[in-house]
């Protein structure tokens, strides 16, 4: 059974969920940042996931990513896998802004959270939900 990691339940707020992943914002409220979590228990590494969703978490990976961009009009895009202080595989998409408070450099150990008023945490997955729920099938809002 899948169970969401206490530190990624902590950190974000839950939009929906994909064919594969969970999709959850950040709750810092600097830059538009999105974690893919694929909802298969005990899963660390990409490469312990089967092909098929290898594939499938590549596909909506580049989907949110791409949509992301498109809907912030960011300067860059960075993914990244890293999953050292928390080992359950997840993906982080953050829009970056060549005016973002750190840019250029990586946000970890650089930027410092600003979570998300109630309001505005709730305008930012209404605004993510409508917009994943146009361009998604099988997206399941929270």
């Amino acid at each position: 059974m899948f169970i969401l990691h206490p530190t990624l339940e902590a950190d974000t707020l839950t939009i929906g969920r994909l064919t594969l992943c969970r999709i959850l914002l950040m709750n810092n409220s600097q830059l538009p940042w999105i974690i893919l979590v694929p909802e298969r228990p005990g899963v660390r590494e990409s490469y312990e996931l089967s092909t098929k969703d290898q594939l499938i978490l590549l596909g909506e990976s580049n989907s949110i990513g791409k949509h992301l961009m498109n809907e912030f009009n960011g300067d860059k895009l960075n993914v990244a896998s890293l999953g050292n202080l928390v080992p359950q595989l997840h993906v982080h998409h953050i829009v970056r802004f060549n005016h973002d408070p750190v840019w250029p450099n990586p946000v970890w150990g650089n930027l410092t959270a600003k979570p998300f008023t109630k309001a505005a945490s709730l305008r930012m997955i209404k605004r993510l939900q409508k917009r994943f729920s146009t361009d998604y099938s099988d997206f399941s809002p929270a």
